[in-house]
């Protein structure tokens, strides 16, 4: 009788930290590390945004040079007659003088600006790879940083179920020792105490290498504190997938970019028929002739464009070009189509897996768990269906996590291929 009430409290108060696991070990609301701030630390630290800034102020400075006429030359040389030394014949020879020549090359027109139109449209693919290098750390940030707050939450379910299961272990090993159970629930219990701290053991793996993944992309040191994140908790979405794609196939920087590139190309190509067309050249000189009067010149040059199976060659090149820009991106449209609907589904599915286990596999299961546990007392059920009953619960409690760790990731794709907020 002593035993069975032993048993009744020990259990009665193990199991009120077991069905408050994912509260037992909070951290104060200031600790927290939000996902806001860390997405904020992520982009202010990273080179990858840096590197994509400067790639795209880099690229918005090519248009202009594209735009400008090319350098003028000038040229200065003298004419002798009779010896090869300067001012030979000078003044007497008509032949004979000090000149200055200027030259500038006038491009056919149009095509400077042909030339800045492919630059300006490179520097919107480099705008858009800046956004995709935002979305993308961004992305990386709140996959590890959804791990981590997976990896505590799973930690505090092993925590407090291992409390749990230690309370059981003594009570059984207490009933053992005045004969009311036998040895292998001992055993058993001892076992299953030795698995639940494997379990602990992977799932403290797990947080140190996200707590190192999320130091490695604030650039701080790989064993610097990282605070708690917020716990994970259900959301839902009334986004569609053909929502979903219709947004990725206008504002995802996947197909952005490839738009833009098909663009470049399509202007790369003006350039290249505009090849055809010939280019000048003026020139101004001036001769100074001695004691005879000076001499002036001035030239105009044309730049014959007969080289034309080259030219032709070119633009059957850029041609070619735009057609394979065209096809990858309808490339890119499909993947997306596919990777939406995937990610869709998984996180659809989730949320609805989330929900039953929170509100009836996990009611149900503890239970379970709390009716075997009172007739173990009474002696109506052995040591295993309570140990069985504990496992149940342990993994649904586990799975219950797990379904909202894949909910959160499949958002946090979804958001990364559509560029939107999921709602």
């Amino acid at each position: 009788m002593f035993v069975a009430r032993r048993l009744a409290c020990a259990v009665l108060a193990a199991w009120s930290l077991a069905a408050t696991a994912t509260a037992q070990f909070v951290a104060p609301a200031s600790e927290r590390l939000s996902l806001e701030v860390l997405v904020q630390q992520v982009l202010d630290a990273h080179p990858e945004m840096v590197v994509a800034e400067d790639r795209h102020a880099a690229a918005l400075e090519r248009p202009a040079q594209e735009r400008a006429l090319p350098d003028p030359m000038v040229s200065t040389g003298y004419s002798s007659t009779g010896r090869p030394w300067p001012g030979a014949g000078l003044g007497t020879d008509p032949n004979a003088g000090f000149g200055v020549m200027v030259s500038q090359a006038l491009p056919y027109p149009g095509k400077r600006d042909a030339r800045a139109e492919v630059m300006r449209r490179e520097a919107a693919v480099e705008r858009v790879e800046l956004d995709a290098a935002r979305l993308s750390l961004t992305a990386r940030a709140t996959q590890a940083y959804v791990r981590l707050a997976a990896a505590w939450q799973l930690d505090a379910v092993l925590r407090a179920n291992e409390d749990l299961l230690s309370t059981l272990v003594k009570v059984s090993e207490a009933r053992y020792a005045v004969g009311q159970a036998a040895q292998q629930d001992v055993i058993r219990a001892q076992t299953q105490v030795s698995l639940i701290a494997l379990q602990r053991a992977r799932v403290q793996r797990e947080r140190r290498t996200r707590e190192g993944e999320l130091n490695a992309l604030r650039g701080r040191a790989a064993d610097a504190p990282v605070a708690r994140p917020v716990d994970l908790e259900p959301r839902l979405w009334t986004a569609t997938v053909d929502g979903l794609v219709q947004a990725a196939s206008s504002v995802s920087p996947m197909v952005r970019r490839d738009q833009l590139m098909a663009a470049r190309t399509e202007a790369a190509l003006d350039v290249a028929r505009r090849e055809g067309r010939p280019d000048f050249a003026v020139s101004a000189g001036y001769t100074f002739m001695g004691s005879m009067p000076d001499m002036f010149e001035a030239r105009f040059d044309v730049v014959v464009p007969l080289q034309k199976a080259r030219r032709r060659a070119m633009v059957a090149e850029r041609e070619r070009s735009l057609d394979a820009e065209r096809h990858a991106l309808e490339a890119t449209r499909r993947t997306l189509q596919g990777r939406i609907q995937e990610d869709w589904q998984m996180g659809a599915t989730a949320a609805e897996l989330a929900t039953l286990y929170r509100d009836a596999v996990l009611p149900q299961a503890r239970l379970a768990l709390e009716s075997s546990i009172a007739s173990y007392q009474t002696g109506g059920v052995d040591f295993l269906s309570v140990l069985t009953n504990f496992g149940s619960v342990l993994e649904y409690e586990m799975s219950y996590v797990e379904q909202l760790a894949d909910l959160h990731l499949a958002a946090s794709r979804l958001e990364e291929m559509t560029a939107t907020p999921l709602r």
